[in-house]
C-alpha cells in the first residue's frame, strides 16, 4: 500500500481484511481493558487481592451498575475515531485540518457528559452522538472536562491546561496510530496537537504522540519492541521529551528484570500521569503471554487500572487483531455493537473512502452518518 497521507491508495482484499481486524482489535481490545479495570480503578493492590484473591481480578467486576462497563477512556477513544473519519469526509470540501475535526468530536463527547441524552435536532452531530448509552459520566478527568468547557481549541502554541500531564490524552490516542497511510512523524504531530486541546504539559501531549506512533507501527505489522525503540528515536528530537523517554526506557528495562508481577508493574508508577500510564501499558503488552494475561497484568495494581488496561488492550488488539480477543469478555462488553460499527466505518473510510465521497458526489447515507458541517 502507498504511504501517501490520503486514502487514494489501492488496497488488496487481504490487506483490507487484515487492516479491519487490527482496527477492530484496537478498539475492542482497549474497551475490554478499560472495562476490566473500571471496577477497581481507585483500589490499592492490597484491597484488590483482599476482595478478589491473590491473583486479583480475573474477570469483569461490576462497575456503573453492570459487568463489562466502559469508562471515559473508551468514550473519548470512540469520539477520536469519529473525528478522524469526519476529517477525511470534509477533505472533499477543501477544508483539511484534522485537529479541528477531532476537537469538534471531543466537544460532542463533552456534551454527553452534561446533557440528558441526544438532541435529535442536531443533525450535524452524526450517528455516534445519538448513541444513548454514551450519555453517562464515567469518572471523566478534570482536564478533559475543563479543556473542552468552551469552544476555544487548545493548540501546541496555546494549549489548554498547560500544567496538566494526566493520562487523559494518552488513553484516547490509539486511533491516530490507525492512520496507516500517514508517515509516523505526521501521526505523532496530529496526536500531540489533539492532546494539547486538554493536556498542555509537554509530557501530557508527547506521551500521547508516542502512544500513537507505537500503535501506528503495530498497525503496519511491526513488532512491539521495535515500535517502542523507533518511537524513542522520534521522541528524542522533541523539546520536553525527557519524562516520556525515561518512562518508556524503564518499561523496556523492566522486561529484562524477571517474571512479570503486579509489583513490577507498580514499579513503573500508578498510571495517573501520562508517562506512567504509557509505560505500564507498554510493559504489560511487551510481556503478555496472550491478551488475557497482558490485560489482567495491566489492571491489577493500585492505580489508574482502567487507563493502563485500555492502553495495553489497544496495543495487543492492534498487534494480534480481533480474533485473538477473549470471547467471554467480548460478549459482555458494553457498547460492543457501537464499537464494531465505528471500527468498520473507520476501516471502510480509510480503504474505500474514494467510493463513498468525492468533490463530484457522495453517498447520502455516509454523509448522514458523518456530516461535513
Amino acid at each position: 500500500m502507498s504511504a501517501a497521507a490520503d486514502n487514494t491508495a489501492i488496497w488488496g482484499r487481504a490487506e483490507q481484511q487484515d487492516f479491519r481486524s487490527r482496527v477492530r482489535g484496537c478498539l475492542l481490545g482497549g474497551a475490554i481493558g478499560d472495562a476490566l479495570g473500571a471496577g477497581i480503578e481507585f483500589d490499592s493492590l492490597a484491597v484488590i487481592r483482599q476482595a478478589h484473591g491473590q491473583e486479583g481480578v480475573t474477570d469483569y467486576v461490576p462497575a456503573y451498575g453492570r459487568r463489562g462497563a466502559v469508562t471515559d477512556d473508551t468514550q473519548m477513544t470512540l469520539f477520536t475515531v469519529d473525528g478522524l473519519i469526519r476529517a477525511q469526509v470534509r477533505r472533499d470540501t477543501g477544508a483539511w485540518h484534522p485537529p479541528t475535526d477531532v476537537h469538534r468530536a471531543y466537544l460532542r463527547w463533552a456534551a454527553t457528559q452534561r446533557d440528558w441524552g441526544p438532541d435529535e435536532r442536531k443533525k450535524d452531530d452524526g450517528w455516534l452522538a445519538r448513541e444513548e448509552w454514551l450519555y453517562s459520566r464515567r469518572a471523566p478527568g478534570r482536564a478533559c472536562l475543563s479543556g473542552l468547557g468552551d469552544d476555544t481549541m487548545g493548540t501546541l502554541d496555546q494549549p489548554k491546561n498547560p500544567g496538566s500531564k494526566g493520562c487523559g490524552a494518552v488513553m484516547r490516542s490509539a486511533p491516530f496510530g490507525l492512520l496507516v497511510g500517514w508517515e509516523p512523524q505526521l501521526v505523532f504531530q496530529l496526536a500531540a496537537e489533539c492532546a494539547a486541546q486538554t493536556h498542555g504539559h509537554p509530557t501530557g501531549y508527547l506521551a500521547a504522540g508516542a502512544f500513537a506512533v507505537i500503535s501506528h507501527a503495530l498497525a503496519r505489522g511491526e513488532d512491539l519492541d521495535g515500535a517502542v525503540r523507533k518511537t524513542l528515536a522520534q521522541l528524542a528530537a522533541r523539546p520536553g521529551h525527557e519524562e516520556t523517554t525515561d518512562a518508556l526506557q524503564r518499561a523496556l528495562a523492566a522486561v529484562r528484570e524477571g517474571a512479570p508481577t503486579a509489583e513490577r508493574v507498580e514499579s513503573l508508577g500508578e498510571g495517573w500521569t501520562a508517562e506512567e500510564a504509557l509505560a505500564m501499558g507498554v510493559y504489560c503488552a511487551l510481556v503478555a503471554e496472550d491478551i488475557r494475561h497482558g490485560l489482567l497484568l495491566a489492571v491489577n495494581h493500585g492505580g489508574d487500572s482502567d487507563s493502563t488496561g485500555a492502553i495495553c488492550g489497544n496495543l495487543l488488539g492492534t498487534l494480534h487483531g480481533e480474533t485473538a480477543l477473549p470471547p467471554v469478555w467480548l460478549v459482555e462488553l458494553e457498547g460492543r455493537d457501537t464499537i464494531l460499527q465505528l471500527a468498520d466505518d473507520f476501516a471502510m473510510e480509510m480503504t474505500q473512502g474514494a467510493a463513498l465521497h468525492s468533490p463530484a458526489g457522495s453517498a447520502p447515507g455516509w454523509l448522514a452518518r458523518y456530516p461535513r458541517a
